[in-house]
C-alpha cells in the first residue's frame, strides 16, 4: 500500500515507537508496525467514519470460565485486544500492548467484510440492481479489460478467474504493488491497476483471494451511491447502529478508499460490527441489509480448498454455520450466531500469515471459548 506523509509527529505513542521509514507496510519491521498499527492516520491520508450521539451498549455478563491463560494467550498471539461478547453481554475484554478501550487499531481484511455490508446495504437501496449486473455496468473504465465478463457476484466471491498473486512475502506480487502503481489519468488507482491483469480461468470457475477484488467492489458501491465509502458505511451503519467512536479509513493514491483493507476502530466497535449481523442487519429500527444477503454472505459461495470452511460475499465461512471476518498480522471477528457469540481480537503477529502457527491456536481458542458458552435457540 502507499504510505505517505512520513515525518509526522508520534502524538501519544510510546517513547521506543518506531514509525516507519518502508513505504511498503508488507515490509514494516515489527517495531514500526506495533506503533503504526495503533495510528495509521499518522502514516496515510484517511477518511473518517462518523460516529453519531447515541451508542449501542454492550451489558455486563458473567465472568466466563476458560482453561486457558488468557494473559499467555494473548502474548503468544501478540494481541493488543481481545473481547468475547455473547447474547449482547461482554465476557471477557482485555488489553495488551500499552493498548486500551478507547483506541484504535487498524483492521486489514477486517474491512473486506464491511466492505460486504456496504455492497448489501446498496443493493438494498437499490442503488445496485442486481448481483447478475456485470461490474462494467458499474465501473465503466473495466471495459475491454478482463472484468467485461465477470458479475457483482462473481467479484463479491473472488471467482472472477482473473489472474493474481496475493503473496504478503514478495515485493512484486500483485498485493504489494497495486496500491502505489501511478494510476492512468483520471482512473481511480485500483481499477487502473486492475484492467491490466489476464484472465486465467472463465468467471465463476475458480476461487483465489484477491484484496484488489475487494477495492473495486469499493469503487462499485461508491459509483452506485454516489458516496464515498465512509459517507455511507457513516450513515448506513455506524451512526444508526451506535458505534462508539469515530473511526479512519486509509485512502489510496486517488483519494478512494482502499476498501479491501485498514480501517482503523476501537475493538468494543468492530464486535457491534459482528452484533449488527447477529441482530439481523438492522439499525436503529431499519433494515440495512436483508435477513436473506447476511444468510447468503455467511454462507459457503466458493470452495477454498480448506476442508470443512469456505467463501461467502467476503466473510470467511465455516460448515458448522459461524463465519469470521479476518485480516493478516492478527485481526479477527469471529460470529457463532447459535451462540450469539462474537469473539473479536486485534494485534500483530510476527508475520503477516501463520496458518500452522498463531493461526491454529487462535482457531483453537474459539473451540474453547464455544465449548465454555451455551448455544442459545
Amino acid at each position: 500500500m502507499n504510505v505517505r506523509f512520513l515525518s509526522l509527529l508520534l502524538g501519544s505513542a510510546p517513547l521506543f515507537a518506531q514509525m516507519p521509514t518502508n513505504p511498503d507496510v508488507l515490509f514494516w519491521t515489527m517495531p514500526e508496525r506495533d506503533t503504526a498499527f495503533r495510528q495509521m492516520e499518522k502514516v496515510s491520508p484517511v477518511h473518517v467514519i462518523a460516529a453519531g450521539g447515541k451508542v449501542h451498549q454492550f451489558k455486563n455478563g458473567a465472568t466466563i470460565h476458560l482453561p486457558v491463560d488468557i494473559d499467555a494467550y494473548m502474548a503468544s498471539q501478540r494481541a493488543a485486544g481481545l473481547i468475547i461478547v455473547q447474547d449482547n453481554r461482554i465476557l471477557l475484554e482485555k488489553y495488551a500492548m500499552g493498548f486500551d478501550r478507547e483506541s484504535r487499531w487498524t483492521s486489514f481484511s477486517v474491512a473486506k467484510s464491511f466492505t460486504s455490508s456496504l455492497a448489501g446495504a446498496a443493493l438494498h437501496d437499490g442503488a445496485i440492481r442486481s448481483l447478475g449486473d456485470k461490474v462494467t455496468a458499474y465501473i465503466p473504465d473495466l471495459k475491454g479489460s478482463a472484468y467485461e465478463d465477470v458479475s457483482v457476484r462473481q467479484l463479491l466471491t473472488m471467482t472472477s478467474g482473473v489472474k493474481w498473486n496475493e503473496d504478503y512475502t514478495d515485493p512484486k506480487s500483485d498485493v504489494a504493488q497495486f496500491n502505489s502503481h501511478h494510476a492512468d489519468p483520471g482512473v481511480d488507482v485500483t481499477v487502473s491497476y486492475m484492467r491490466r491483469l489476464p484472465r486465467e480461468a472463465p468467471a465463476g470457475t475458480k476461487w483465489l483471494y484477491k484484496t484488489g477484488e475487494t477495492n473495486l467492489i469499493g469503487v462499485l458501491v461508491s459509483q452506485a451511491t454516489h458516496k464515498t465509502l465512509s459517507e455511507y458505511l457513516s450513515e448506513k451503519i455506524w451512526k444508526p447502529y451506535g458505534m462508539e467512536k469515530d473511526a479512519v479509513w486509509m485512502t489510496g493514491s486517488t483519494g478512494h478508499e482502499i476498501s479491501g483493507c485498514c480501517i482503523s476502530a476501537t475493538l468494543r466497535d468492530y464486535a457491534r460490527l459482528g452484533q449488527f449481523m447477529l441482530d439481523g442487519g438492522k439499525a436503529d429500527g431499519k433494515e440495512v441489509v436483508t435477513r436473506d444477503w447476511i444468510a447468503k454472505a455467511t454462507t459457503k459461495e466458493a470452495e477454498t480448498g480448506a476442508p470443512g470452511r469456505g467463501y461467502g460475499f467476503q466473510w470467511w465461512t465455516y460448515d458448522t454455520g459461524c463465519y469470521a471476518a479476518q485480516g493478516i498480522f492478527g485481526q479477527s471477528i469471529f460470529i457463532d450466531p447459535s451462540r450469539k457469540l462474537i469473539i473479536a481480537t486485534f494485534g500483530d503477529w510476527p508475520t503477516a500469515t501463520d496458518r500452522k502457527g498463531l493461526q491454529v491456536a487462535r482457531d483453537e481458542f474459539f473451540l474453547k471459548v464455544q465449548a465454555a458458552v451455551p448455544a442459545i435457540h
